[in-house]
């Protein structure tokens, strides 16, 4: 049985009060609720026609833009009817298929429709033209209730104890769109001002000093705030993470995991034109996105682009490390089942040795950072124990974030604590 409350999980940050599990379900299905379902039957065979691939592992995100491209005259009222379908059965499909007593599509999209957007039957028989089974109270079991996969469902128990129904649930919830003001170009307050303008409501987020959480959906890549380079799409936690780095103007930092950049744009928006971010990753692509970035941003004189790693001393070096990427999964409805939990034992050994070779590149006084988007305690804790024991002249240094969005020394955040992704974060200083 779920129950009406969590039990706090020992492991967890003390002083947050809890959300219940029937509060993030609401949430999560009021929104689809609240849609005008009415435009189905002009898009029901097209979708039912995308979702085979996405039920067989195809990409949720993908088939949507490709279904959307092959339908230019779709109006928003179609897209958005098309994309919450499309997601829905994705997302729920487990739940679904529990309702349906079926897991073909058709009978997921009647079920997502009756049993968790609450559309009246006689709708759903007129626009969906099925008949339908008998209802069933909703299931007992979190796996079932939210739609996760077997699989995963040891990990998270492992991982969260008796919160993983309720990370699971809020996993269920889409994650709120939060820009990073870039302090290159102006701050916090005048970002808003400047979004408003353009018709895009926001409002602070509570820890994170520079993010912003936007009202809505609106389309921010066309924004020509954005355009201009004012402010980047960052997590609220992505940024506490990277905020760990504690960069000033004049330091020389190294991005050893850098990717698009994100946490990199950041560091530089720290140094204020005084210092360097060398940023390097395997992933050439990712590297050159950053490259046009940090241009956009103002930040191409600060920001290095390194083909390889250099043998210098740095005063610091973020390690954002790649993970099985468990603490960011509420990004798309399908990733969960597509997730491969075989490949989980890759990560400790490729973050040990991310973090040798940080530790080989940090100057005497300087610090590591060490960043995981996973709540797996294997990647987080258990990889920091194992280095510290490898490295007597490092210590574990205090998270400098509020006290509870700390686990022990380290920085923690989740869905369903503080509304944001999962991030593990720790402070390795070197003496």
């Amino acid at each position: 049985m779920i129950g009406h409350a969590a039990v706090v999980n020992p492991r967890a940050s003390t002083g947050t009060r809890l959300p219940t599990v029937q509060a993030l379900e609401r949430a999560a299905r009021d929104r689809l609720a609240q849609l005008d379902w009415s435009q189905l039957p002009e898009v029901r065979r097209q979708v039912l026609e995308a979702l085979g691939p996405v039920l067989h592992g195809g990409d949720a995100a993908r088939l949507l833009t490709v279904l959307l491209r092959s339908h230019p005259g779709w109006d928003a009222a179609h897209r958005a009817v098309a994309a919450e379908a499309l997601f829905g059965v994705a997302l729920w499909r487990r739940r679904l298929a529990y309702h349906a007593g079926s897991d073909s599509p058709a009978g997921l999209l009647t079920a997502l429709l009756r049993d968790i957007a609450h559309v009246p039957a006689h709708s759903v028989r007129a626009w969906t033209g099925s008949e339908l089974p008998e209802a069933r109270a909703p299931p007992d079991d979190w796996p079932t209730r939210f739609s996760w996969p077997d699989a995963l469902v040891p990990e998270l128990e492992h991982a969260l104890g008796s919160e993983a129904a309720l990370f699971a649930a809020a996993c269920n919830v889409p994650a709120p769109i939060t820009v990073r003001a870039n302090r290159l170009r102006l701050d916090r307050d005048a970002l808003g001002e400047r979004l408003q303008a353009e018709a895009v409501a926001s409002h602070p987020a509570r820890y994170a000093s520079d993010a912003l959480h936007l009202e809505g959906r609106p389309n921010v890549l066309g924004l020509a705030a954005h355009q201009e380079g004012l402010f980047e799409v960052q997590d609220e936690g992505s940024q506490l993470a990277a905020a760990l780095v504690e960069a000033r103007p004049g330091m020389p930092v190294l991005d050893l995991c850098a990717g698009a950049g994100g946490k990199t744009l950041l560091l530089a928006a720290a140094l204020q034109g005084e210092g360097r971010v060398d940023a390097y990753d395997i992933d050439r692509e990712a590297l050159e996105r950053l490259r046009h970035r940090a241009e956009r941003a103002g930040a191409a004189t600060t920001v290095r682009i390194l083909q390889a790693v250099p043998e210098e001393a740095y005063d610091a070096v973020l390690v954002d490390a790649p993970c099985s990427a468990l603490g960011s999964i509420r990004r798309g409805p399908d990733v969960r089942w597509r997730t491969d939990v075989a490949s989980f034992a890759r990560w400790p050994p490729i973050q040990l040795a991310l973090l040798e070779t940080a530790v080989a590149r940090v100057r005497s006084g300087g610090r590591i950072v060490y960043v995981t988007c996973t709540v797996r305690p294997e990647e987080n804790e258990d990889v920091v124990r194992a280095f510290l024991e490898a490295h007597p002249e490092l210590a574990q240094a205090e998270a400098p974030v509020a006290a509870e969005l700390r686990r022990g020394p380290a920085l923690v955040t989740s869905p369903h604590r503080h509304g944001m992704d999962g991030f593990y974060g720790t402070v390795l200083m070197r003496a």
